[in-house]
């Protein structure tokens, strides 16, 4: 079956937004965890850090310009002119809705939708989660897109993946019924579900030994089970070092998933530097998929820049961390990606202002008051969409695959 789709997708026989499979697919990280004071969601200001006059926690500032007045914020903030600077939330329909607008005009195939663990124990959290995750439903249908839930363990407790995480997908699956869902993402023949967190070295609370537990569950069991589980690992899973545990037992753990995704935001930064890491992994990582059945999915990023968000954290983190190069960064690691035989990609992220690997909308019209923001102004605000897009065209062999980046005319 494996075959037979890859042929239909490079046939040009495939839909690339169809949900059936991964193949040919460009699927970006959703985290949808941003809410307002007035936006109904009564959470206050989340992932804005607009507590503290001066204070936010964000690296890019969202382009707001498209939005409707009912869906554009006040902030503390002003711009250059005066004026009040705007954000959006995440709590509301018609801009998640127009999220999902971009993707399809841009080609941009659907969503791995970011579950937290840790606000899961908390019922406005879950319900803010909840809300986004109905609108991002109803968008997918509306635009033509995929999306699939992908719950990151990072802070979760010892049981608590079974407290928590099983048993709030137990519930998506009973009382949501997200699988009835057309636009629900499959592989394989089964409906896709991705962990992410399992392997790394960074002092997690949970053993490696409920995490198998959980993937056992969402593979095996018979009523809440029978998916396609994707297990996002660390960058050095296979060789048990690096940002990952030193536990043979992690390999075992990860016989029980479909799909292996490992994390490289952060592992490299710069395209020659991008290049020397992934031609270090990338045969080998897939070969060791390949050997046990599973399917390789890696991951690419535009940039990194956590500034302002390591400031409020007493950390003195450099802006701009991993430039951006006008796309040029993202590009170098998908071209490295398909050319090494990469059949799927995932762009981390969609809308992620905290870290500024955000490929959405954003603007160089930037509040003051802070100490600064990544901007390209010679870009447009879209650029990230389209070259994303141009991404998924070339891994779909619909343009040639070059190293440099295309060029927009």
């Amino acid at each position: 079956m494996r075959q037979f789709l890859l042929f239909l997708l490079f046939a040009g026989q495939l839909p690339a937004a169809a949900p059936a499979t991964l193949f040919g697919k460009v699927m970006c990280g959703y985290q949808g965890w941003f809410a307002t004071p007035t936006d109904g969601s009564n959470l206050g200001w989340v992932h804005y850090g607009f507590n503290k006059p001066g204070q936010c926690h964000i690296d890019l500032w969202p382009d707001v310009s498209e939005l409707d007045a009912d869906e554009r914020f006040d902030t503390p903030l002003k711009l250059a002119d005066g004026t009040t600077a705007q954000v959006y939330s995440s709590a509301h329909p018609k801009t998640v809705h127009r999220h999902f607008e971009w993707m399809h005009e841009h080609g941009i195939d659907g969503v791995f939708l970011q579950r937290f663990g840790t606000v899961l124990k908390d019922k406005r959290f879950r319900a803010h989660h909840d809300t986004v995750l109905q609108h991002i439903r109803d968008s997918a249908k509306a635009a033509g897109r995929t999306w699939c839930v992908m719950y990151d363990l990072s802070g979760m407790k010892s049981g608590e993946l079974e407290s928590v995480i099983m048993q709030d997908w137990k519930r998506l699956r009973t009382e949501l019924r997200i699988l009835d869902d057309p636009t629900y993402q499959r592989h394989a023949g089964k409906p896709v579900v991705a962990v992410w967190g399992i392997g790394f070295n960074d002092g997690r609370d949970y053993t490696l030994d409920e995490s198998h537990a959980l993937l056992r569950f969402l593979h095996d069991n018979p009523e809440f089970g029978k998916l396609t589980v994707m297990a996002g690992v660390p960058w050095q899973w296979r060789t048990l070092d690096g940002d990952a545990v030193r536990d043979p037992k992690l390999h075992e753990v990860l016989k029980s998933a479909d799909i292996i995704s490992p994390w490289a935001v952060g592992r490299y930064g710069s395209p020659a530097d991008a290049k020397r890491r992934i031609s270090a992994v990338h045969e080998a990582d897939a070969k060791w998929c390949r050997e046990h059945g599973q399917d390789y999915l890696p991951v690419v990023f535009p940039g990194f820049s956590w500034r302002n968000l390591s400031k409020m954290r007493g950390v003195d983190a450099p802006l701009n961390a991993i430039p951006r190069l006008g796309g040029g960064f993202l590009w170098s690691q998908a071209h490295q990606r398909i050319a090494g035989g990469s059949s799927m990609l995932y762009v981390a992220m969609f809308d992620e202002l905290d870290e500024g690997t955000a490929i959405f909308k954003t603007t160089s019209e930037v509040p003051i008051g802070v100490e600064g923001f990544v901007s390209e102004p010679e870009l447009k605000s879209d650029h990230y969409l389209w070259l994303t897009g141009m991404i998924g065209k070339a891994l779909r062999r619909e343009i040639p695959l070059t190293p440099q980046a295309p060029i927009r005319h």
